[in-house]
């Protein structure tokens, strides 16, 4: 498959004030997009667009909410369809599952999963209409493996995991593309308070920024972020439970979720209970 260019390129991004999203728009911008910033937190979303200029506007959306997304998306199309939807807007709560509130496994469920899939059934009428476009969504690493701590997190990504994959098959034919992009422990509010891994390193917003324009430039299913915790994550369901868990437990994963400042992380999970 050739390489397509982003120039003039329309990309809406949620959940793009900050982290991984605002890293994104800035870096899809800088190669030509027109970005349209998507964020529950409107004066982030507006001052997220303002900040990279003209080819940048920025919304209100509550992903959870299908009337809140419908406008996002109307506002995002006002000017022509979207070539791009990039579902990046989640919350990571982590800690002992019986310790978070069921409000939180609830909001995790919504944004997470909910979100993903209001994204998609807004998007992809037009997309299949078209004959083309691409849903990217962003799970996580966790959806592919047990993470103590993270139960509801790593129960969000892994469906965020199987939806992707079942549009790609349930669409295939139709011109629009499907990926899926897995990043680990990136630098970004969501893993303050956390240490991190053994032996994968932890990465920058601008890393898996990176790697999502190479994928819209370059279509392919999956996409980890770094690249290593692929070639990690994949043989595992071959390894059978109990040495794919001793593994874990080298590189610290059993941990990771556990093993928190409280007070450092209590900034990230206090905006996410409000949001």
């Amino acid at each position: 498959m050739g390489k397509k260019s982003l120039q003039g390129s329309r990309i809406a991004i949620t959940g793009a004030g900050r982290g991984i999203g605002l890293a994104t728009a800035k870096e899809l911008h800088r190669r030509g997009a027109l970005v349209v910033i998507g964020d529950v937190d409107e004066s982030s979303a507006v001052a997220a667009a303002k900040s990279i200029g003209p080819g940048a506007e920025g919304f209100a959306v509550d992903v959870a909410d299908y009337e809140s997304f419908a406008l996002f998306h109307q506002n995002a199309t006002t000017n022509g369809p979207l070539d791009v939807l990039i579902n990046n807007a989640g919350i990571m709560p982590i800690g002992h599952f019986l310790d978070q509130s069921p409000d939180t496994h609830r909001r995790a469920v919504q944004i997470n999963i909910l979100g993903a899939i209001n994204g998609m059934h807004l998007a992809l009428p037009s997309m299949v209409a078209n004959g083309r476009g691409h849903i990217i969504n962003i799970a996580s690493t966790a959806g592919k493996t047990p993470v103590p701590g993270g139960l509801t997190y790593c129960g969000t990504k892994s469906a965020v995991i199987a939806l992707t994959e079942t549009a790609r098959v349930e669409f295939a034919g139709t011109g629009v593309e499907f990926t899926c992009v897995m990043p680990s422990f990136t630098n970004t509010e969501l893993i303050s308070g956390t240490k991190g891994m053994k032996l994968i390193p932890t990465v920058e917003p601008e890393d898996v920024a990176d790697a999502i324009a190479r994928v819209i430039a370059r279509p392919k299913a999956d996409v980890f972020v770094p690249q290593i915790v692929g070639t990690i994550l994949k043989p595992q369901p071959l390894l059978g439970r109990g040495l794919r868990d001793w593994f874990n437990h080298i590189l610290g994963a059993d941990k990771a979720f556990l093993d928190v400042d409280a007070k450092a992380r209590s900034g990230y999970e206090n905006r996410i209970s409000h949001d």
